[in-house]
Protein backbone atom coordinates (compact mmCIF):
# COMPACT_ATOMS: atom_id res chain seq x y z
CA UNK A 1 0.00 0.00 0.00
CA UNK A 2 1.18 3.51 -0.76
CA UNK A 3 1.59 6.17 1.93
CA UNK A 4 2.09 9.75 0.76
CA UNK A 5 3.94 11.49 3.60
CA UNK A 6 3.27 15.15 2.79
CA UNK A 7 5.37 17.85 4.41
CA UNK A 8 7.70 15.09 5.55
CA UNK A 9 10.66 17.35 6.29
CA UNK A 10 13.66 15.18 7.18
CA UNK A 11 11.36 12.53 8.71
CA UNK A 12 10.31 9.16 7.35
CA UNK A 13 7.36 6.93 8.23
CA UNK A 14 8.99 5.93 11.52
CA UNK A 15 8.01 9.41 12.73
CA UNK A 16 4.34 9.07 11.81
CA UNK A 17 2.12 6.69 13.77
CA UNK A 18 2.48 2.94 14.49
CA UNK A 19 -0.29 2.31 11.94
CA UNK A 20 2.02 3.32 9.06
CA UNK A 21 5.26 1.79 10.34
CA UNK A 22 4.74 -1.74 9.06
CA UNK A 23 6.46 -3.05 5.94
CA UNK A 24 3.15 -3.17 4.07
CA UNK A 25 3.30 0.63 3.66
CA UNK A 26 5.49 1.97 0.84
CA UNK A 27 6.34 5.55 1.81
CA UNK A 28 6.53 8.36 -0.72
CA UNK A 29 8.09 11.44 0.89
CA UNK A 30 6.62 14.73 -0.40
CA UNK A 31 7.81 18.19 0.64
CA UNK A 32 8.11 21.77 -0.61
CA UNK A 33 11.69 22.06 0.68
CA UNK A 34 14.30 20.51 -1.65
CA UNK A 35 16.90 20.44 1.13
CA UNK A 36 15.10 17.52 2.85
CA UNK A 37 15.50 15.37 -0.29
CA UNK A 38 11.85 14.37 -0.78
CA UNK A 39 10.89 11.72 -3.32
CA UNK A 40 8.57 14.35 -4.83
CA UNK A 41 8.95 18.10 -4.42
CA UNK A 42 5.70 20.03 -4.42
CA UNK A 43 3.13 21.90 -2.38
CA UNK A 44 -0.04 20.85 -0.63
CA UNK A 45 -2.03 22.99 -3.04
CA UNK A 46 -0.44 21.48 -6.16
CA UNK A 47 0.33 17.77 -6.00
CA UNK A 48 0.09 17.36 -9.78
CA UNK A 49 3.17 15.10 -9.70
CA UNK A 50 1.00 12.51 -7.88
CA UNK A 51 -1.46 10.55 -10.00
CA UNK A 52 -5.19 10.73 -9.28
CA UNK A 53 -6.47 7.82 -7.19
CA UNK A 54 -3.01 6.33 -6.67
CA UNK A 55 -2.52 6.66 -2.90
CA UNK A 56 -3.94 4.52 -0.08
CA UNK A 57 -3.20 6.99 2.72
CA UNK A 58 -1.91 10.53 3.13
CA UNK A 59 -0.15 11.52 6.34
CA UNK A 60 0.43 15.20 7.11
CA UNK A 61 1.91 16.26 10.42
CA UNK A 62 1.98 19.96 11.24
CA UNK A 63 1.67 21.23 7.68
CA UNK A 64 -1.88 22.46 7.23
CA UNK A 65 -1.25 25.45 9.52
CA UNK A 66 1.41 26.68 7.08
CA UNK A 67 -1.29 27.42 4.50
CA UNK A 68 -3.36 30.58 4.22
CA UNK A 69 -7.01 29.93 5.14
CA UNK A 70 -8.16 30.18 1.52
CA UNK A 71 -5.56 27.56 0.51
CA UNK A 72 -6.76 24.90 2.96
CA UNK A 73 -9.78 23.74 0.89
CA UNK A 74 -7.56 23.65 -2.22
CA UNK A 75 -5.06 21.40 -0.44
CA UNK A 76 -7.78 19.13 0.90
CA UNK A 77 -9.27 18.74 -2.60
CA UNK A 78 -5.81 17.76 -3.84
CA UNK A 79 -5.52 15.17 -1.08
CA UNK A 80 -8.94 13.76 -1.98
CA UNK A 81 -7.90 13.66 -5.63
CA UNK A 82 -4.78 11.56 -5.04
CA UNK A 83 -6.50 9.14 -2.63
CA UNK A 84 -7.96 5.85 -3.79
CA UNK A 85 -11.69 5.39 -3.19
CA UNK A 86 -11.06 3.66 0.16
CA UNK A 87 -8.20 6.00 1.07
CA UNK A 88 -7.65 7.77 4.36
CA UNK A 89 -6.11 11.09 5.36
CA UNK A 90 -4.38 11.50 8.72
CA UNK A 91 -3.59 15.08 9.73
CA UNK A 92 -2.06 16.70 12.80
CA UNK A 93 -1.80 20.38 13.64
CA UNK A 94 -1.52 22.70 16.64
CA UNK A 95 -4.55 22.84 18.94
CA UNK A 96 -5.31 26.53 19.35
CA UNK A 97 -7.48 25.97 22.43
CA UNK A 98 -4.69 24.39 24.50
CA UNK A 99 -2.15 26.94 23.22
CA UNK A 100 -4.44 29.89 23.97
CA UNK A 101 -4.83 28.70 27.56
CA UNK A 102 -1.12 29.37 28.00
CA UNK A 103 -1.47 32.76 26.32
CA UNK A 104 -4.29 33.67 28.73
CA UNK A 105 -1.92 32.72 31.57
CA UNK A 106 0.59 35.24 30.10
CA UNK A 107 3.05 32.46 29.14
CA UNK A 108 3.44 33.52 25.50
CA UNK A 109 7.24 33.27 25.53
CA UNK A 110 7.69 30.50 28.10
CA UNK A 111 8.51 27.02 26.78
CA UNK A 112 5.38 24.88 26.46
CA UNK A 113 7.53 21.84 25.69
CA UNK A 114 10.97 20.93 24.39
CA UNK A 115 11.23 19.44 20.89
CA UNK A 116 14.26 18.07 19.04
CA UNK A 117 14.54 21.63 17.62
CA UNK A 118 14.68 23.10 21.14
CA UNK A 119 12.18 24.86 23.43
CA UNK A 120 8.83 25.65 21.83
CA UNK A 121 6.82 28.57 23.23
CA UNK A 122 3.15 29.35 22.52
CA UNK A 123 4.34 32.13 20.18
CA UNK A 124 6.12 29.49 18.06
CA UNK A 125 3.02 27.28 18.01
CA UNK A 126 0.82 30.17 16.93
CA UNK A 127 3.02 31.83 14.31
CA UNK A 128 5.75 29.34 13.43
CA UNK A 129 9.08 28.24 14.80
CA UNK A 130 11.01 31.47 15.30
CA UNK A 131 14.48 29.90 15.34
CA UNK A 132 13.93 28.13 12.01
CA UNK A 133 12.53 31.28 10.42
CA UNK A 134 15.43 33.33 11.76
CA UNK A 135 17.77 30.91 9.97
CA UNK A 136 15.87 31.69 6.75
CA UNK A 137 13.43 28.75 6.64
CA UNK A 138 10.27 30.77 6.02
CA UNK A 139 8.41 27.55 5.14
CA UNK A 140 7.97 27.30 8.93
CA UNK A 141 5.62 30.32 9.17
CA UNK A 142 2.08 29.56 10.35
CA UNK A 143 -0.75 31.27 8.46
CA UNK A 144 -3.90 29.70 9.89
CA UNK A 145 -5.06 27.63 12.85
CA UNK A 146 -7.60 25.10 14.06
CA UNK A 147 -9.64 23.91 16.97
CA UNK A 148 -10.94 20.34 16.97
CA UNK A 149 -14.40 21.48 15.82
CA UNK A 150 -13.01 23.70 13.05
CA UNK A 151 -10.64 20.97 11.80
CA UNK A 152 -13.44 18.38 11.67
CA UNK A 153 -15.81 20.78 9.91
CA UNK A 154 -13.12 21.83 7.42
CA UNK A 155 -12.44 18.22 6.43
CA UNK A 156 -16.16 17.44 6.15
CA UNK A 157 -16.88 20.57 4.10
CA UNK A 158 -14.03 19.64 1.74
CA UNK A 159 -15.60 16.26 0.95
CA UNK A 160 -14.25 13.75 3.46
CA UNK A 161 -17.14 11.38 4.21
CA UNK A 162 -16.22 10.29 7.74
CA UNK A 163 -14.11 12.45 10.04
CA UNK A 164 -12.89 11.61 13.54
CA UNK A 165 -10.64 13.87 15.60
CA UNK A 166 -8.88 13.91 18.93
CA UNK A 167 -7.21 16.64 20.95
CA UNK A 168 -4.03 16.05 22.92
CA UNK A 169 -3.82 19.10 25.21
CA UNK A 170 -0.59 17.90 26.83
CA UNK A 171 1.06 17.92 23.38
CA UNK A 172 -0.80 21.06 22.21
CA UNK A 173 -1.98 19.28 19.07
CA UNK A 174 -4.94 17.82 17.23
CA UNK A 175 -5.19 14.62 15.21
CA UNK A 176 -7.90 13.91 12.65
CA UNK A 177 -8.66 11.11 10.22
CA UNK A 178 -10.82 11.67 7.18
CA UNK A 179 -11.96 8.98 4.78
CA UNK A 180 -12.76 9.38 1.11
CA UNK A 181 -15.73 7.00 1.38
CA UNK A 182 -18.10 6.60 4.30
CA UNK A 183 -17.02 4.33 7.15
CA UNK A 184 -18.23 4.05 10.71
CA UNK A 185 -16.69 6.48 13.19
CA UNK A 186 -15.58 3.50 15.29
CA UNK A 187 -13.73 1.97 12.33
CA UNK A 188 -11.98 5.26 11.62
CA UNK A 189 -11.13 5.68 15.30
CA UNK A 190 -9.56 2.23 15.36
CA UNK A 191 -7.54 2.89 12.18
CA UNK A 192 -5.19 5.47 13.59
CA UNK A 193 -6.40 7.57 16.49
CA UNK A 194 -6.50 4.65 18.92
CA UNK A 195 -2.75 4.25 18.43
CA UNK A 196 -1.83 7.73 19.55
CA UNK A 197 0.59 7.91 22.45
Amino acid sequence: MKLLHVGCGPQNKSGTTPFFQSDEWEEIRFDIDPTVNPDIQGTLTDMSAVSTGSIDAVFSSHNIEHLYPHEVPVALKEILRVLKDDGIFVVTCPDLISVCKLVVEDKLLEPAYVSPAGPIAPLDILYGHRAAMERGNLFMAHRCGFTQKVLMNTLAESGFKTVVAASRPSAFDLWAVGTKNARTAEEVQNLVLAQLK
